[in-house]
Parts: C-alpha cells; structure tokens; sequence
C-alpha cells in the first residue's frame, strides 16, 4: 500500500518505508471530532497491518497537533451506552498507537490538549517543536483523561508530578516537557517534520521482527497496568459525561 484514504486524515507512505499520518482538520486545529477520533483508529490499524509500512511519523497540519475535544461540534452523549462508545473509540486509538506493531514518532506541532495530549503520549518517539504547548483539561470540566496517561504520566514524570498535571491542569511548554521526561526532544518547529522522519527511517532500517519485540515487551512491562488503567478511565469518563454538571462547564470551555 502507498497512500491511504480518510476524511480527516492524510496518510502517505515513503521509498523508506516511513508512513506519515497526518490529522487534516486545520481550520479547527484538528480538534476531536468522532469522524477523525474513527479515522486516526483506522489509519493506525492499516499501517500496522501495511507490510510496506516499517515505521510511522504522528504529526497535526496547520498551527496545532490536536486541540482536543471540538467544541464547535461537540455532541454530548445522551445516554451512558452512548458515552461508553465514544470513551471507548478514544481508547481504541491509544490501543493502535501502543501496541500496534509498528513504531511510532510522534512530531508534536503547537498545540496539544486533553486527547491530543495524551495521543503525544502514547508515542514511542515524540519529538515537541520548541513552541509546541500541552495540557489537560478535564479535571476542569468535570471529565477524567483518556489514552491510559494515568498509567503512562506516572511512570514518566513521577506520582507527585503526574497528580499536579491532571489535578490542576496548568499548561506546560515543551522545553518544560522535555525536563520532565513527556517529551523525547525538542528541537526547532523549522526542522521538526524533517527531524522526526530521520529519526523514523532510522527505526524504519531496523530488524523488524526484533523491533516489533521490543515495542511490545517494553510497553508490557513498563506500563503492566495499561489496559487496567483505560478501563478505570473509560468508567470514570463515562461518568463525568452523565453528570450534567459537565455540560455546563462544557459550554462554557
């Protein structure tokens, strides 16, 4: 396969073997939608079974990599199996992204909030433009994270740290991610497309059957309680989506 096709995402495939996925809802700083949280799930599924595609590059055109929910076009769950579906097509991308076979490189662009953030997150690779900002705020909005970050945040910034983030939701510059671990590098928003490919074609030249090995055992081990954790959020989403006392925080957002 070379290119594939969604509608709110671009998905293209180069000579290395590096698959860049793209989330192209510019206008709204590629804010959350369920057509795009559907797509990023689809895209990364058929790159990881594309035997073509040996490593991916995670990127958001325009001025932000995700902002998060769309608040434009939000359309609150009128019942809880409606909730529980979205908070589970949401976990659905992070299960993609982590255990999905194939490396991921995050290249992390303006902004990045509350689901955008945590798909920053998931990456095994991610790479922050020196302007790129990330923060969580749900805890405000009387909702709970998503993507496992209560057990992957932990793991990278410490209890203490990752209870200050998802508690208070202050938003964190890169240069302040990268001393906390969130993110890997951070290097000039000019060059961030063209240093997360190289760093992806260098993963792309990597024997994949001991690649693929040590994604998977290092995502096991590390984070033991990750399918765990996305069930205690999606329950405790699902919650936060049902009291109306979201809504109109929401609203107000």
């Amino acid at each position: 396969m070379t290119d594939m096709s969604y509608k709110t995402i671009l998905s293209s495939l180069n000579a290395a073997g590096v698959r860049t996925i793209t989330l192209n809802r510019p206008n709204s700083l590629n804010a959350m939608n369920r057509q795009l949280i559907d797509d990023v799930a689809s895209a990364f599924d058929d790159a990881n079974a594309d035997v073509a595609t040996r490593a991916i590059v995670f990127t958001g055109s325009g001025r932000a990599f995700c902002a998060g929910d769309d608040r434009r076009a939000h359309v609150h769950p009128e019942n809880e199996e409606q909730a529980r579906d979205l908070v589970q097509a949401i976990q659905k991308v992070t299960m993609a992204i982590t255990m999905g076979s194939k490396p991921v490189v995050g290249a992390i662009n303006g902004w990045a909030v509350g689901g955008g953030f945590e798909w920053a997150i998931n990456c095994d690779f991610p790479i922050w433009g020196e302007s790129a900002k990330g923060f969580f705020p749900e805890i405000s909005l009387n909702l709970f994270v998503t993507g496992a970050v209560t057990s992957l945040l932990p793991s990278m910034v410490g209890l203490h740290k990752a209870r200050e983030m998802l508690f208070f939701g202050d938003r964190y510059t890169a240069a302040e991610l990268l001393d906390l671990g969130v993110a890997w590098r951070v290097v000039p928003d000019a060059t961030l497309q063209a240093q997360a490919m190289e760093v992806a074609e260098r993963l792309a030249n990597l024997p994949e059957l001991s690649l693929r090995a040590m994604k998977r055992v290092l995502n096991i081990t590390a984070t033991p309680d990750l399918n765990r954790a996305m069930q205690l959020e999606t329950d405790a989403t699902v919650a936060g989506f049902m009291d109306p006392k979201t809504t109109e925080l929401l609203s107000t957002f």
